[in-house]
């Protein structure tokens, strides 16, 4: 499982782990949509199987979205008084904005790897 995630996170092709998923080298610090090779530069694994195949993916960014927001909510109201500050709404979106390009790549990472024919 672990070997699983470090595969996920260093962006590599769920079928052979040695192509990218990503143009990009690091999925962390890039800004704006995501650019995806078609096929894997090693094995020719298809990464889109169907037009529409990455909409499931927007529901795993959506959980992930939700869970930083409700662990940014835990961590800021730790630095208040009050049980509910306003100026934690600012904080909350400040992270979420600036996670959204790495979540967009980590969701159809996540995608790729939970819809792989694993018995083959």
């Amino acid at each position: 499982m672990s070997h699983l995630l470090v595969h996920i996170l260093n962006n590599e092709c769920p079928n052979c782990h040695r192509g990218k998923v990503f143009n990009e080298k690091n999925i962390f610090l890039n800004i704006g949509f995501p650019k995806m090779n078609q096929y894997c530069s090693h094995c020719q694994y298809k990464f889109e199987k169907e037009p529409g195949y990455f909409f499931g993916a927007m529901y795993v960014n959506y959980g992930l979205t939700v869970a930083q927001g409700i662990a940014t909510y835990l961590i800021a109201q730790q630095f208040f008084t009050q049980l509910f500050d306003l100026r934690i709404i600012g904080i909350i979106t400040f992270v979420i904005i600036a996670m959204a390009p790495f979540n967009i790549r980590l969701s159809r990472l996540l995608w790729i790897y939970m819809f792989k024919d694993y018995s083959v």
